[in-house]
């Protein structure tokens, strides 16, 4: 029951994010008022707090829908599967892909949580190679059959879209990735011959203080 609890909240923190994205481009949308400028710019100091206002703007509606099924995914099993790591591995992922935009990218508005996406993509991914329990080879496999494509995509391919963002969110994730690794780690298995063998040990143990000195053997 906790488990369901737990994948039930994880799925409605992503679902409330995604719809708060959603109200921002329609709002943006009837206002007629765009929001552009509030991405990253490289190199300017006028738009680096677009680091981090950046992630919640889309260019259109169909960058937004493109984006908003992987948030709901990765989302949603990265909040599930990593509870105690999935908050400030969103954070270093959102900052690490923001400055390397920042520092290194084309000169252009940069906008749209893709750097989201891939960070937490290469964060699942990483992680079910790095810990190599069931959970996490588990949310690896979900996560690289939906999205594969997503280790390809941090390459240059259209220019009108930002390779720098998927690139560094990448980057991101991995880095989250290996600093907790140790993280979220399940019990380790108990087997029941282990479980016999401490208690035979402890058994003959305490017998031994049974032991009265006028009962012991003499030699």
């Amino acid at each position: 029951m906790v488990k369901d609890s737990r994948l039930y909240n994880s799925i409605r923190i992503t679902a409330l994010f995604v719809a708060l994205l959603w109200l921002i481009k329609i709002g943006e949308f009837l206002s007629g008022v765009s929001l552009h400028a509030f991405g990253v710019y490289p190199r300017e100091l006028s738009h680096l707090s677009g680091i981090l206002s950046a992630p919640i703007i889309h260019g259109s509606f169909s960058h937004l829908i493109s984006n908003s099924l992987p948030l709901l995914l990765l989302g949603s099993a990265l909040l599930y599967g990593y509870p105690r790591a999935r908050y400030l591995s969103l954070l270093i992922i959102w900052l690490v892909s923001g400055l390397g935009v920042w520092f290194f990218a084309r000169e252009s508005f940069h906008f749209g949580a893709s750097g989201l996406t891939h960070g937490m993509f290469f964060f699942l991914f990483l992680s079910g190679i790095l810990r190599r329990d069931k959970r996490s080879i588990a949310l690896l496999m979900i996560a690289f059959f939906m999205y594969g494509g997503m280790l390809l995509s941090v390459f240059p391919s259209e220019p009108d879209i930002s390779f720098e963002y998927h690139g560094f969110g990448a980057l991101g994730g991995l880095l989250s990735a290996y600093l907790f690794r140790s993280w979220d780690l399940p019990p380790a298995r108990r087997y029941s011959w282990d479980i016999e063998t401490e208690t035979d040990d402890n058994v003959a143990i305490g017998d031994a203080w049974k032991i009265d000195e006028k009962d012991k053997p003499e030699y």
